[in-house]
Formats: C-alpha cells, structure tokens, sequence
C-alpha cells in the first residue's frame, strides 16, 4: 500500500486535512496546484457585500468565496439565506460563525454532486422570483449557476472575490512531479481545475509523466471531478462525496 498522500489544495486550505492524514500513519505530501489571490481591486466586491440586507440568498462557489467576502462582512443579516456547494464550504462558514443553528444555509443534497447543478435542483427556485440573488465566486467560473437562478425570475448580482491560477513550472517542481510519480501514491485532487492543471505540467516537464500519473490512485470528493479524471484517462479513482471525513474515509478503508 502506498505510504504517501498527495494533497493538491490551495497551501492555505491544506494543512488541516494533511493532520488528519498524518494521524492515520500515512505521510502527507503538499503539492498545490491552485494558488488562490485576493483581487487588487476589491471594490466590487465591498459594494454588493455593503448591500447584503437587499439580497433573499447569497451563493457561495468554494470556501475560498466565502474567506474573501467574510474579510468585508461585520455581521451577517438573519434573513439572509445562504447557499453553498459542499461541506468544505459548511466549514467555512462555521470558521466565520454561521451554522444552522444561526442562519439558514442551503446546499445540495446529494454530497457525490456537489455543483450548481444539483444545488438549483435542491432550491426552491420559484420563491426566488422576483428577489436578488448574489453569486460570489473566482474571477472566472461557469455561468451555469447565475442562467440558473435568471431563468428562475431572479434578479443576479455575480461578483469576484478572488483570483485562480495554476503554479509555474519551474525545476523544483518538475523535480517534485518526477519523485511522485517514479511510485505509487494516493492523490487527493478536489478540483476539476487544479486536476486539467497538472496535466498541463505534466505535459511541459516530461509527456511520458502523464502516463504515469493516468496509473496513480486519485480519490475526488465530487462526481464532476472523477468525469474530469477519468476523461483524462486515470484509471483508478475513487469518488467519496462532500467533506474531508469521506475523504479520509477512503484512505482508511486502504490501510
């Protein structure tokens, strides 16, 4: 069995997970493959934030969503609905004082699926006629969630509230790449982007990686991220659901 995890979030989001993976006897390994930065003009951001009380729900698309918009909020309206995409975001928001016990959080029911998808099919859209919606999210992202919500009747803001971006490749990394994949490991990619990322790496630092890295044992927490993988031709994954729980569930099922 392999001893190493490769943990591929944002530096900033991995160091509980790689605890957790340190306290089942397996090594963690951080290798990120998406740096998160806060925009340099955030003053839209401000804007939309400074007129939460106008809004019927504010949708968050990641835990990084919520990290930067929390940075404007002093204290959250009480009849202001949230929705969010995962467990990772629940805990964010938690991080920030809300919970249900004291604010009404949606998300998805199905933790395999969580995506836009599957949280406007969980909403009760036909409520949302006529009241505004705020979407926050990277600078960049899918339409799919605010088409969702116009369709609806709703009236969409969509703000950014930070910046995505794969690394650069540069020696020590090609270097890193090459030791983990000389050997089997297990990856926890929770990122469809990072996931198209390091593809990307791969391809520039030596093809014949890819191959290898099609080999590796990914464990993915949504069912987009294992269609992502599998399109790019990993063999083994191993889909668990929302929440760094059914992640490590599924190492600990291997020890």
């Amino acid at each position: 069995m392999p001893d190493k995890v490769v943990i591929t979030r944002p530096r900033a989001q991995a160091d509980g997970l790689a605890q957790a993976v340190a306290a089942l006897g397996r090594t963690p390994v951080l290798l990120p493959l998406l740096a998160i930065a806060p925009l340099a003009d955030q003053s839209a951001l401000r804007a939309a934030l400074g007129e939460l009380d106008s809004f019927a729900l504010v949708a968050f698309v990641s835990p990084n969503a919520i990290d930067a918009a929390f940075g404007h909020v002093q204290a959250w309206p009480s009849q202001v609905a949230l929705a969010v995409l995962g467990e990772g975001s629940r805990a964010a928001l938690a991080r920030h004082g809300l919970t249900e016990a004291n604010a009404t959080i949606l998300g998805p029911q199905d933790p395999t699926r969580s995506d836009s998808e599957n949280l406007l099919e969980s909403l009760d859209l036909a409520a949302l006629r006529g009241k505004r919606v705020l979407i926050v999210r990277g600078e960049s992202g899918r339409e799919l969630m605010a088409n969702g919500f116009r369709a609806a009747g709703a009236e969409v803001s969509v703000v950014p509230a930070y910046r995505r971006s794969v690394p650069v490749l540069t020696p020590e990394l090609a270097a890193a790449l090459r030791a983990l994949l000389a050997e089997s490991n297990d990856w926890i990619l929770t990122s469809s982007e990072a996931l198209r990322g390091l593809f990307c790496l791969l391809e520039q630092a030596d093809p014949s990686l890819v191959a290898k890295m099609q080999q590796q044992h990914v464990i993915v927490p949504h069912a987009r991220i294992a269609e992502t993988a599998a399109a790019l031709g990993i063999a083994h994954v191993t889909l668990t659901g929302s929440g760094d729980e059914r992640l490590l569930a599924a190492l600990q099922s291997k020890t």
